[in-house]
């Protein structure tokens, strides 16, 4: 395992850092005030739209790894691997809210758009996937449900039912991000199409629903520790009422729902720990600073043992958690998602937890302006908390890991 920069890799690692110097962190207080005056707060403000802008003509835009063979690189993106990526992404979260935005590398859109690329017909792929690639609009996923333990996915009760040339769904989900903003267009919704079958993961079916769908109805923004992700569209409950689209919006084939949520999130689940690893970055740079401003019972924060220790600690654990990150991307790329199943769930176990108790250690070095909304810290850390549910749960995980340990024993 090399997981040495390449020549491109390392190019593109210092455009995008000049990037957040010169363009992104400046724009977190403009985004901040230019969103209070627009007249719906999911609206993108204008300073977003400049940035996506600038990153374009960097080449700094659809850096996520893509399926090279369903999207030629040169038109729509970097194509890269996940070992190119992994340190990218990790930059872009020192400033989650807006860098993964500003280079079309947002949740749920990038999962979205693997999805489609590996799974899309070719007319879905034109009419949703390329547009998406040139963030004309954007989209959300919608998979969750307030009345059954989602952390099992076969529990899905939303119902989707063929009726001659469409199919009709029937449900209710929450928590469904970016359906807030007015900018998403479709919905990718999982549901049951065949409640009965034997087998309960080929019960679920995906399909296509266009925002404008009657029946649709998007009824409120769920908060987050009472964060309302405005960068990422929102967190919102959506109500499917007898909500009918065309057979032809079934993405792959019926009773592949679940098969196809298991390929969308390895990705997704690798892609919030690179970002979760800069938002720890961040978190010890503003220690850091802090500790060496301020002064307590006579001397600097930065001589008090305690603050030594959260500083040392932070970046054991930071450098740690980089490496399995890297080696699963590595794992990722060599011998497929599938592969490297394991490793993702090791990461997606580990890296939340630590970065949760990172971002703990600096809410506390900062005292009442940890939980301000004069730093970062306070949302850094409901987003990072939050990671330990989203894509599956850490007990989830744990459970899935532990029996493949135990299995090579029996």
């Amino acid at each position: 395992m090399d997981f040495a920069f390449d020549a491109r890799t390392e190019e593109l690692r210092e455009r995008l850092l000049a990037f957040m110097d010169a363009h992104v962190r400046p724009a977190e207080a403009v985004a901040a005030q230019q969103r209070a005056a627009l007249d719906s707060p999911w609206r993108t403000p204008e300073v977003v739209r400049e940035l996506q802008a600038t990153a374009r003509k960097l080449g700094l835009w659809n850096l996520f790894f893509v399926d090279q063979h369903s999207l030629p690189d040169e038109e729509y993106g970097a194509g890269l691997t996940n070992l190119q990526y992994a340190p990218l992404a990790e930059i872009t979260g020192h400033s989650p809210q807006l860098a993964p935005t500003a280079l079309n590398c947002a949740a749920p859109d990038t999962g979205n758009m693997e999805l489609l690329a590996q799974f899309g017909s070719p007319e879905q792929r034109e009419r949703w996937l390329v547009p998406l690639l040139s963030g004309e609009i954007r989209s959300a996923f919608a998979m969750t449900e307030p009345e059954v333990a989602s952390s099992d996915a076969t529990n899905i009760g939303t119902r989707i039912r063929r009726d001659g040339d469409h199919y009709v769904i029937t449900g209710r989900k929450w928590y469904i991000s970016g359906a807030m903003n007015p900018e998403c267009a479709v919905f990718i919704v999982m549901g049951k199409t065949d409640p009965d079958a034997e087998d309960v993961r080929r019960q679920q079916s995906m399909v296509l629903v266009p925002r404008d769908t009657p029946g649709l109805q998007v009824r409120r923004a769920m908060t987050v520790y009472g964060y309302e992700d405005h960068y990422h569209g929102g967190h919102a409950e959506v109500v499917f009422d007898d909500v009918r689209v065309p057979v032809g919006n079934l993405i792959g084939e019926e009773g592949g729902g679940f098969a196809i949520a298991q390929a969308r999130l390895g990705p997704g689940r690798i892609h919030h720990c690179m970002r979760l690893i800069g938002m720890a970055e961040r978190a010890i740079e503003l220690m850091c600073r802090r500790a060496l401003e301020r002064t307590a019972f006579g001397k600097p924060l930065a001589g008090q043992g305690q603050v030594q220790a959260w500083i040392a600690d932070a970046r054991v654990q930071v450098e740690q958690l980089r490496l399995l990150v890297l080696k699963t991307a590595w794992l990722m790329d060599t011998v497929g998602n599938r592969g490297a199943h394991t490793e993702i769930q090791a990461i997606k176990i580990a890296t939340p937890r630590a970065v949760v108790r990172i971002l703990d250690d600096a809410v506390q070095l900062h005292g009442a302006g940890g939980v301000s909304q004069d730093f970062p810290l306070a949302e850094l850390w409901a987003a990072a908390r939050t990671l330990r549910l989203a894509d599956g749960p850490d007990e989830v995980h744990q459970r899935s890991l532990a029996r493949r340990e135990l299995k090579r024993y029996r």
